[in-house]
């Protein structure tokens, strides 16, 4: 079975990483997930999303040249309440000082730990369609600390064709691939009848994390973390306060 291109795959617009934060949240409002970084207690999804949403605002403040930051800009500049900010913040033992605010260089190394970006995380895209190769050319990722490390596909005309800088390597040297490259994450861009296979496929290579765009629901064991991000559905969402704005 062929993972080119499927219904799902209309491109991925440059703020897919906020998309799949946004939809984790919407999907997993209760849950909360394992420890993160160097912290022992357990984040909930809700406070993990908004993290990363405050991490973007400070790398913006950082590029100007701000040295500190109080939790009303920076609430502001991550569109939340100040006081959630503060809540947020407190869970990872970041308090700021009072008239002083927040050095910025400091809370941005604080998250990214907690969030497990000063790892080395790279990435292998399953699915070489429209979205796979959006995807292995979004900036986004690198700058972020996540490097697209391999580009597989089943589709004969597809493989070893090149995308940017990457060459489509054949999904059937998975195994091998992902050893080479020491893909330690993955991204299903697939169509839903081949996603469940290349999961399993995946865990069996020793990926423990899987970003998947297929419109289904996957299983996997206990000890793998699943995120789902289904366009479809955020579009539904958007239609149903869309019509509600306009009544």
């Amino acid at each position: 079975m062929s993972t080119e291109d499927h219904t799902e795959d209309n491109g991925v617009p440059a703020g897919v990483t906020e998309l799949s934060a946004a939809h984790g949240q919407a999907l997993d409002q209760e849950s909360a997930q394992p420890a993160v970084g160097s912290l022992t207690r357990i984040l909930p999804e809700a406070t993990l999303a908004r993290l990363t949403q405050y991490l973007r605002a400070l790398i913006k403040l950082k590029a100007s040249g701000e040295l500190r930051t109080s939790s009303g800009v920076l609430a502001t500049a991550a569109g939340v309440n100040p006081a959630i900010l503060r809540k947020d913040l407190s869970l990872l033992g970041s308090y700021g000082t009072r008239g002083v605010g927040y050095v910025v260089v400091e809370l941005t190394e604080h998250i990214s730990k907690a969030l497990g970006l000063l790892q080395q995380w790279r990435v292998a895209i399953i699915g070489a369609g429209n979205l796979g190769r959006a995807l292995s050319g979004y900036g986004g990722f690198r700058s972020r600390g996540f490097e697209i490390v391999a580009l597989l596909d089943a589709a004969p005309e597809v493989i070893g064709t090149t995308v940017g800088d990457m060459e489509v390597q054949d999904i059937a040297d998975l195994e091998n691939i992902v050893q080479l490259s020491k893909a330690n994450m993955a991204v299903l861009s697939v169509p839903g009848i081949s996603a469940q296979d290349l999961c399993d496929k995946l865990v069996d290579c020793g990926v423990r994390s899987i970003l998947s765009f297929a419109p289904v629901v996957l299983n996997v064991p206990a000890g793998v973390n699943l995120r789902r991000v289904d366009l479809a559905t955020e579009l539904q969402i958007l239609a149903y306060h869309a019509q509600n704005l306009e009544a």
